[in-house]
């Protein structure tokens, strides 16, 4: 699958496409479904500082104003094995970027419990999973995703264990070269999305996305490019700095390629 590539001219016109495009998704799908007594929209979110800047213009106007929040589920595509109140917590970042200032239903939203030992928290957030979508491979409306400087994306690490995870929906995850523990999301559920969209920013990831976007499979060594969505559509957001060592890059920033 060939993404759609859109670059922004900096990290701050991207988290506002970001915010755009999140939000038009949700009112779109919402309104295709708007006589279904059960109409919802599933939204799997990513840790990581862009991301959070998006959550901000999330709750704020004129983005919270426009989206039905009572039918918005969200989920976490990772989460670091520390407790929800830890200063490291993907949900802990959520919740104060996002949650704390919506009307959301706190039944709506699906954190992962990152405080039991992380085995468990992988097989309970799986069940959980399982109360949502049933006994379906989870299909997410939309999931977001980040880029590490190594290549990785969500807790999909270089040449760990889990990018050979076929069977789980959830599996922990110890990174040795970070000597953490992580709880994530396993390739076949990421890759089951109906979109996915990478926001991606700043000089430091610019190596790893031309790698990702443009060079030789290498996949254990670049663990993103697993990303291919099987029935989905795949969006990067990159600003200019991260774009910069792409060689096919649109004539002007926000067009795509």
């Amino acid at each position: 699958m060939n993404p759609i590539i859109h670059i922004l001219p900096d990290s701050t016109a991207l988290a506002h496409a970001a915010a755009e495009a999140i939000t038009s998704a949700i009112e779109v799908a919402l309104a295709a479904h708007a006589a279904s007594e059960t109409r919802s929209f599933t939204l799997c979110l990513s840790g990581g500082s862009t991301p959070e800047v998006v959550y901000r213009l999330l709750a704020a106007a004129p983005f919270c104003e426009r989206i039905d929040w009572q039918q918005v589920h969200l989920f976490w595509g990772d989460d670091r094995h520390v407790p929800p109140d830890h200063a490291d917590s993907n949900y802990l970042m959520v919740r104060e970027a996002l949650l704390d200032h919506v009307a959301i239903p706190s039944h709506n939203v699906h954190r992962m419990r990152s405080e039991l030992p992380a085995a468990q928290a992988a097989a309970d957030y799986e069940a959980e999973l399982h109360t949502v979508f049933g006994d379906e491979l989870p299909r997410f409306d939309l999931v977001l995703m980040g880029l590490g400087e190594d290549g990785h994306t969500a807790s999909l690490f270089p040449h760990t264990t889990v990018l050979h995870e076929r069977t789980r929906w959830v599996a922990e995850n110890t990174v040795p070269q970070l000597n953490i523990e992580r709880i994530t999301l396993t390739i076949p559920v990421f890759n089951n999305a109906a979109a996915m969209l990478f926001l991606v920013a700043g000089a430091s990831k610019a190596e790893a996305v031309a790698a990702i976007l443009e060079g030789a499979p290498d996949p254990e060594t670049y663990p993103t490019q697993f990303i291919q969505p099987t029935n989905g559509t795949l969006t990067w957001l990159l600003d200019v700095p991260a774009a910069a060592q792409l060689q096919r890059l649109p004539e002007q920033p926000g067009t795509s390629s």
